[in-house]
């Protein structure tokens, strides 16, 4: 019992409040935009153009709402971002539950990503506000695992609903966000927060910031490693699932248990394996988790059974839980203390991955064999490991360069 009090007392109380709200929060969102397509396609009768066009419009507001949801957090406060993010997105899914044109949902949409842009980089960086250094490994990998816990089951009640009252499902969420909020709203005026660490010291105006962030190779080099790695990852959502039902009579079924799979290793070996890779520094394992990932994504055009599926899936999922904690971690520790919500913001850049990731692996896969599309995908995620190893040659020389002065 004193060892379980002692592990929550290494942790501010805020991190506990979003990690919950994490859980509920991504659940309730994997309960409605797994299904968003399918519900646009039976309702609207919108054809697949349009459709892919409003779901692809969060990622790609994401991209860029994610720099200036961070700086406006390091100018004006964590909670003002934070609060104002999470009320959007309810106002969005309550919005989705009346929409009826593909006007509305296109817009919505938008705002969707844009509103989760702005929260995202701001909590990730209000958790390296509060938590000693020591321990921010832990909080980014907690994190992380609450994510996937939602991950794990909100598509299971949003497939019952889908099939019952998919509006029913978008009221749902939007009534999770607005008890988030709220409860935010009143638990950051309850909790103290030292002022040091809500207000920062320097203030920097947007150009500045933009410069500040250009001038600092290691983090770019890091980003360009994080897009290569989310090209290759973001397969499993989207060129997977129509690999295996092409080659195997019973992939639809072979898929969903992957995605269990993954979720379940995510849950329970996330915080063991994070524990381990804290003895390292982040960069290498990035590269170990690289590595890990390119396999995986080899073996994938490789399966012809249950075997080599499982395996792929193993494969690919140590690859995550090594590499998305560590750079959360190592964007903490590039960001000087007064950017911190803006290097988490230029962060959503990664996102370029998830968008371009689908449609080059698409054409691969409708012009060559799956085979060549997941080896050529494989060789992009490898290279990551060139802007890792790059990356944090920079990074030494800063800090030595640091060191000496």
């Amino acid at each position: 019992m004193n060892k379980i009090k002692g592990y929550f007392n290494e942790f501010h109380p805020i991190v506990w409040v979003l990690l919950i709200g994490t859980i509920l929060s991504r659940g309730s969102a994997f309960m409605t935009l797994p299904f968003l397509s399918i519900y646009l396609s039976r309702h609207l009768d919108l054809s697949p153009v349009i459709i892919g066009l409003t779901v692809g419009m969060s990622p790609l507001m994401a991209t860029v709402g994610g720099f200036i949801g961070g700086h406006l957090s390091d100018r004006f406060g964590r909670k003002r971002v934070m609060q104002f993010a999470l009320f959007s997105i309810a106002f969005v899914y309550f919005g989705f539950a009346i929409a009826n044109s593909q006007g509305w949902f296109i817009l919505l949409n938008a705002l969707n990503g844009l509103s989760n842009s702005f929260f995202e980089p701001t909590s990730q960086a209000l958790m390296g506000d509060v938590t000693k250094k020591k321990n921010r490994m832990k909080a980014y990998s907690l994190r992380y695992t609450a994510i996937n816990i939602g991950a794990s089951v909100g598509p299971l009640l949003g497939a019952y609903l889908a099939t019952t009252s998919a509006k029913m499902s978008f009221s749902i969420t939007g009534i999770i966000y607005l008890i988030y909020a709220l409860a935010l709203l009143v638990l950051l005026k309850k909790l103290s927060i030292p002022q040091s660490q809500q207000s920062m010291k320097k203030s920097v105006t947007f150009w500045q910031a933009i410069k500040m962030v250009k001038r600092d190779k290691a983090f770019l080099y890091l980003l360009l490693g994080i897009i290569l790695v989310n090209i290759g990852y973001v397969q499993v959502d989207s060129n997977l699932p129509q690999f295996l039902s092409s080659t195997l009579h019973n992939g639809v079924y072979v898929f969903s248990v992957l995605l269990t799979i993954n979720a379940l290793m995510v849950v329970f070996l996330q915080m063991p394996i994070s524990h381990l890779a804290n003895r390292y520094k982040p960069m290498q394992v990035m590269v170990v988790g690289a590595f890990f990932m390119a396999i995986g994504l080899m073996l994938c055009g490789m399966i012809n059974g249950w075997v080599t599926a499982i395996l792929s899936m193993i494969l690919l999922t140590f690859g995550e839980i090594l590499i998305f904690p560590s750079n959360s971690l190592m964007i903490d520790q590039l960001a000087p203390d007064h950017l911190r919500g803006t290097y988490f913001g230029a962060g959503q850049f990664r996102k370029i991955g998830n968008f371009l990731g689908p449609i080059f692996g698409g054409f691969l896969l409708s012009h060559y064999h799956g085979q060549i599309m997941f080896w050529t995908i494989s060789l992009v995620v490898l290279g990551s490991i060139l802007f890792f190893m790059i990356g944090n040659r920079s990074y030494v020389k800063i800090s030595v360069r640091g060191l000496e002065k």
